[in-house]
């Protein structure tokens, strides 16, 4: 683009006076200032070889130990056979583990075993047969069949470390209170299954039951009926592992630790 414009000189002398002020200078005329003049604008078409920023390969390496044989296998043939203890609905965590046995610390194998022997010891005394019998530190019942909203009250992961502990394997409830579902996956100590249908109604303490993680079922040998549960989906590997850390260190997330 060619511009060209002519040089102007612009003077001008003003007088104040109390009654008028005149302004002078040159006079200016539409010839004295030439238009700018715009030159076509020329386009060149892309070529064939161009490739736009966005579009350039991009090549990612895995994480080098993130690999499929590091996976856990799935949960498809794990089962669960043994006697189950029922409880109602909102059991919360002072029931499953109260307060005065929190400054037991689970990574010590004395008092992990002893935090189980306290599991569900603050149920009410209208629970005739006891989870843990009495002189015990395990429990016979390996399977806890609870009602709605299970797990509720505070937050302490002492709750499912107790019930595993207990020797429990896993909980089906017809709902969990979201804390103490997630300490269950994240411990890895109990496998915490949802019924379709309020099972604590139908089963009694001390029925035989098989519970079948590939076909999400409960069967009830004692009655004969059978029960639909809810899939237990991305959780299943991570409890199968152990827990949150344990998964992570098998599927290279973090490093495993040094021996």
């Amino acid at each position: 683009m060619a511009v060209s414009l002519s040089h102007v000189s612009y003077s001008a002398t003003f007088t104040s006076s109390a009654s008028k002020t005149t302004v002078s200078g040159p006079s200016l005329s539409p010839h004295s200032i030439k238009v700018p003049t715009f030159l076509p604008l020329t386009v060149k078409p892309l070529n064939s070889s161009f490739t736009p920023h966005g579009a350039r390969a991009i090549t990612i390496a895995p994480h080098a130990t993130s690999t499929p044989s590091s996976i856990p296998s799935d949960t498809s043939t794990t089962t669960f056979h043994g006697l189950c203890y029922v409880v109602g609905d909102n059991i919360d965590t002072d029931q499953i583990i109260p307060a005065e046995y929190l400054t037991l610390v689970p990574s010590n194998p004395d008092e992990y075993e002893k935090l189980g022997s306290y599991a569900l010891i603050g149920l009410p005394s209208s629970y005739a047969t006891r989870f843990i019998e009495p002189n015990e530190t395990k429990t016979k019942y390996s399977i806890v069949i609870g009602g709605a909203n299970f797990g509720c009250g505070s937050s302490r992961e002492h709750a499912p470390v107790a019930l595993g502990a207990a020797g429990a394997k896993a909980v089906v409830a017809e709902s969990y209170a979201r804390i103490f579902f997630r300490n269950s996956v994240a411990t890895g100590e109990v496998y915490p299954l949802e019924s379709e249908v309020r099972i604590c109604e139908e089963c009694r303490t001390g029925d035989v039951v098989t519970i079948e993680l590939g076909e999400s079922r409960l069967i009830n040998h004692t009655t004969g009926k059978e029960y639909k549960l809810k899939a237990i989906g991305d959780a299943g590997p991570v409890i199968e592992a152990g827990g949150i850390f344990a998964y992570a260190r098998k599927t290279g997330m973090i490093p495993s630790q040094s021996k």
